[in-house]
């Protein structure tokens, strides 16, 4: 009698089904779990992305000793980091993706396991100045400031990056631990309850201090560059499955390599797709992945993110929370190392390099090229795509211009005039001043900066219905 053989490749058929019929001649099934956050955007070329473009199964090893192999990939998607290191304790996940914190708490927790440790193996995406997270009130509160909040209930995911970013900005402002009402929520239940004024703030990780205002309910008060410390989430793998399987692990990576490059090809579509298998609006995944995004997609080990691993555990031990973790132990970029040279990459380059891909082309409304990526613009048009500006004045004029044209604008996009982060245009604080009949408009993440900025220059902070309206009579 002949053996019934599934008429798809084990891996493809569990990519469509989540199980799969494994092929008589099978000498081994291989089971890769994978514990994704597909709301966080900044993690999507490590998770959603790699799954529905089904690039796991593209690179996954299938001669020598994986030629009679099945795999069985099994996607199991959560909101928060420490989820997924209870399923990798459990050996229920091999692969975990989650935030700098909650990446240490994972490898420390590892520690006690007699069967396996886990290892950081690569990074999905970054900032170095540690904008991502973020804290947020009702956009009718009275509050504008972190000191604002004191004794007032604050609500985070505990355990995650956005609460390792409130420990940090309480130490470093010495305050005491019962400064705020701190409860522990999940970015849907602490949206909710923002949205129904229940809690006074709510701090969170990428995309949520972006999306609540972007959604209209929100304003963000405080931003994590504010604690000086980088942001970044990653990627670990239980010791024993790597050990055993070290080719499966280089090609997960190279499948993150994939994903990364994807974005970059076609960032506008990028968004779209992206925004219909997560729920992110495209236009919040936008301003994270898009060109000098806020988040730049690099899967290469920055000593720079090690450093800020080794504080995140410091922060932690102040408070009792953590004993001694090795944390440059607990790093092993053999395997990322790998997969770009099987690729015909250079890691070493790439992990000097600190660069994004930036906005270019040409400004249509100036009649100029682009020749400074970090204080043009872009405007994404409704049926017509995502066009850049050359700078602040030109993009704010181009919007005034297109709306008379009875176009539609989906967001419009500039960048922090002093760190280069990308912004929603109408999220931002103006520093507007006049100088030998010149109009200059420099927009700001912060409203402190702004202020020093308009002090500098003799003018003044405006928000951006006013600092549009200056634009466009400067034009006139």
């Amino acid at each position: 009698m002949t053996p019934f053989r599934s008429p798809l490749p084990c891996a493809v058929a569990v990519a469509l089904t989540a199980s799969c019929v494994v092929p008589a001649r099978a000498a081994e099934i291989i089971n890769i779990g994978i514990g994704t956050q597909d709301t966080t955007t900044n993690t999507v070329t490590t998770g959603v992305v790699i799954k529905e473009l089904k690039l796991l199964e593209k690179y996954l090893p299938t001669d020598g000793k994986y030629k009679d192999v099945a795999y069985k990939i099994d996607w199991q998607n959560f909101t928060s980091g420490p989820p997924v290191t209870n399923g990798m304790m459990a050996d229920k996940l091999q692969f975990g993706g989650m935030g700098d914190f909650p990446l240490v708490v994972n490898g420390y927790t590892f520690q006690s396991n007699p069967q396996s440790k886990s290892q950081l193996i690569g990074v999905a995406a970054y900032n170095l100045f540690g904008s991502g997270n973020g804290v947020v009130v009702h956009k009718d509160s009275p509050y504008y400031e972190l000191s604002d909040l004191k004794g007032k209930v604050l609500s985070v995911p505990f355990g995650s990056a956005a609460h390792g970013m409130i420990l940090k900005a309480m130490q470093d402002k010495g305050w005491p631990n019962d400064y705020f009402k701190l409860v522990s929520q999940s970015p849907e239940v602490g949206s909710t309850n923002l949205q129904e004024k229940k809690i006074e703030a709510h701090a969170d990780f990428v995309p949520f201090a972006e999306l609540l205002p972007f959604r209209g309910f929100a304003r963000k008060i405080f931003d994590g560059v504010e604690t000086n410390a980088p942001t970044w989430h990653g990627v670990v793998v239980r010791t024993d499955f790597a050990e055993k399987y070290p080719e499966v692990v280089v090609g997960y990576l190279k499948a993150v390599i994939a994903a990364n490059d994807w974005v970059r090809k076609d960032p506008r579509t990028a968004a779209e797709s992206i925004a219909k298998w997560t729920g992110i609006d495209k236009e919040v995944v936008y301003i994270f992945l898009g060109p000098g995004g806020i988040m730049t997609m690099d899967p290469t080990i920055k000593p720079e993110l090690v450093a800020d691993a080794a504080e995140d555990a410091g922060v932690l031990q102040k408070l009792g929370r953590m004993k001694e973790f090795d944390v440059k132990a607990w790093v092993n970029d053999s395997y990322i190392r790998q997969a770009y040279k099987e690729l015909g990459l250079d890691y070493e380059a790439q992990l000097k390099s600190h660069d994004n891909y930036e906005v270019a082309g040409d400004d249509a409304f100036c009649k100029v090229k682009i020749a400074e990526p970090r204080k043009a613009g872009e405007i994404w048009i409704e049926g017509e795509g995502i066009k850049p500006y050359s700078s602040p004045a030109c993009t704010l004029g181009a919007l005034a211009e297109l709306t008379a044209q009875g176009k539609t604008a989906n967001m419009t996009y500039l960048f922090d005039t002093a760190r280069g982060i990308k912004l929603f245009a109408t999220e931002a604080f103006y520093a507007v001043s006049t100088k030998d009949g010149k109009t200059e408009i420099l927009p700001f993440l912060l409203k402190a900066d702004a202020e020093a900025a308009a002090a500098r220059g003799g003018g003044k902070v405006m928000p951006f219905s006013d600092a549009l309206k200056v634009a466009t009579s400067a034009r006139g």
